[in-house]
């Protein structure tokens, strides 16, 4: 099975992306969040997991050991197939979903492509007593984003997350949400919104919306 790939991220697309291993092209399905943290041209280490079926051999891959746990939690409620477990993480963080489910928020659930308010319901009501804990063994590794949390053996690693990282994603999330009902897609839309958020973290939604358009007009020029 292969569980990590480090290589150059040759091609980015709108749910996928390409990294050269040595001269093999990988195509690796993943969230938008981790799309969006990609570069064309830069090494990445990215952790898999492979899919293998009668038919089919997929790839897909995580920023982190948080997403990659979340992935297969989620997969395991009825009802939520990798495609639609990658949606849900392109809009909830790995915090955001602890919190969704800690305080039984369906809608939040909603917001990701492919789920409606009965598997809202389900995966909320199914994962309500689940913690979701990272290996100890596989804690320490540091692709895209680290966990810099240590534990002693055994004990369950707990993400943090300052209230300023929680506003940021909520912002991230309000510019983007903005910007797909401009038509514009996800994963450009998640970009241009992460980047003026970080370059202007006491901006107002409304002056992170412009900011972020004037990012594709100079694109555009």
């Amino acid at each position: 099975m292969i569980a990590k790939l480090r290589g150059i991220i040759d091609t980015i697309g709108e749910d996928s992306c390409i990294i050269d291993v040595n001269g093999v092209g990988y195509q690796v399905a993943a969230s938008t969040k981790t799309l969006g943290k990609l570069s064309v041209g830069v090494e990445t280490t990215l952790l898999t997991i492979m899919a293998v079926r009668e038919d089919d051999i997929s790839l897909f891959g995580f920023a982190d050991v948080w997403e990659k746990e979340w992935f297969n939690t989620l997969t395991r409620v009825q009802g939520v197939g990798a495609k639609v477990c990658l949606s849900i993480l392109s809009v909830l963080t790995p915090m955001q979903l602890s919190q969704a489910i800690g305080a039984q928020d369906k809608a939040s659930f909603c917001r990701a492509s492919g789920v409606g308010p009965k598997l809202a319901a389900r995966i909320v009501t199914e994962l309500k007593d689940k913690i979701v804990t990272v290996p100890v063994a596989v804690s320490n590794t540091q692709p895209l984003t680290s966990v810099s949390d240590s534990t002693d053996m055994g004990t369950p690693i707990v993400p943090q997350q300052t209230p300023a990282a929680g506003a940021d994603y909520a912002k991230t999330e309000d510019v983007t949400s903005a910007l797909l009902n401009l038509g514009y897609q996800r994963l450009e839309a998640y970009r241009a919104a992460s980047k003026v958020v970080a370059e202007n973290p006491d901006a107002n939604i409304s002056t992170l919306i412009r900011l972020a358009l004037k990012e594709f007009i100079s694109k555009d020029i």
